[in-house]
């Protein structure tokens, strides 16, 4: 019954200690990120965020006027020639 729970020595070389160690950084993003400079929490990541940010919105507004066009073309009677 007690070699049922050995872990087998792969699995125990995969998880050991000995590999590379991993820093955490956590902490510097919680003081980004609750940092009190008045931006908002989306765009306190720096310049990527703010341009993420606004191209998000403009194709937001872009397809949001697109929707409206077409809606407005279909509520139209169609012309008559």
């Amino acid at each position: 019954m007690n070699h049922l729970l050995k872990v087998p020595s792969l699995a125990v070389r995969a998880f050991s200690s000995s590999t590379r160690q991993l820093k955490n950084k956590v902490p510097e993003a919680q003081k980004l990120f609750q940092e009190d400079n008045g931006l908002p929490v989306h765009i306190k990541g720096g310049t990527s965020d703010v341009l993420l940010y606004r191209a998000t919105m403009t194709l937001t507004i872009a397809g949001t006027c697109y929707s409206l066009y077409w809606l407005l073309m279909a509520s139209l009677p169609p012309k008559k020639a």
